[in-house]
């Protein structure tokens, strides 16, 4: 790639990336029906053409704006396990969970997630995507053969969205650190002699 299409391509990821902050922004002023695309434009400091050339509607921000936040939620989730065979959750460290630190991360969306209508549904979305995680990338060898796989995803993905919707409540009073030092112990005392096995498929 030539050193102009780099730079092209790097204004490109600029631009957007200050429609989807000042779509944020604007969240935090107004209903996400009562933003237009001027108060975008003029929020990120650019023109309707600069907007025109790379979205149609404003909701297309805010849908690439939540796949964003999927991708990365999805990368952080697998940062326990990833590239091993098998772990034990006893010895899983809190420095290896991250799944707060994407919270933390993406703090705005979340609080808008949790506080606004307009994100209602990403709740689900968000529980969505750690069950379909639990089942296709995780076989627990102890499982009780008594508990149905699918609730049981369904339990953990909802505890851990309780957890981030109460620590976001909380005004993110605890550090991320923590939070994850917590959802570890809470894990550890329940399900401590456990041994997960990953079935990444490429």
């Amino acid at each position: 790639m030539s050193i102009n299409n780099n730079y092209i391509d790097r204004r490109i990821l600029k631009s957007k990336r200050a429609m989807k902050d000042a779509m944020l922004a604007l969240m935090n002023e107004k209903d996400f029906k009562e933003i237009s695309i001027s108060d975008i434009v003029r929020e990120a400091d650019l023109n309707r053409g600069t907007f025109y050339k790379h979205y149609q509607y404003k909701e297309d921000i805010l849908h690439e704006i939540m796949d964003e936040v999927i991708d990365d939620l999805i990368q952080s989730y697998r940062e326990p396990y990833k590239g091993v065979e098998s772990f034990e959750i006893k010895k899983l460290s809190t420095s290896a969970v991250k799944i707060f630190d994407h919270v933390y991360k993406y703090a705005t969306f979340y609080a808008h997630m949790v506080k606004t209508r307009t994100l209602t549904g990403f709740q689900n979305k968000f529980c969505l995507v750690l069950k379909e995680l639990a089942l296709s990338d995780l076989h627990n060898t102890l499982t009780n053969p008594k508990i149905d796989r699918e609730i049981h995803a369904n339990y953990q993905a909802y505890a851990i969205l309780g957890m981030v919707i109460e620590w976001i409540n909380s005004g993110f009073k605890y550090s991320p650190h923590f939070m994850a030092e917590q959802l570890l112990e809470i894990i550890k005392y329940n399900r401590a002699e456990s041994v997960v096995k990953t079935v990444i498929k490429k």
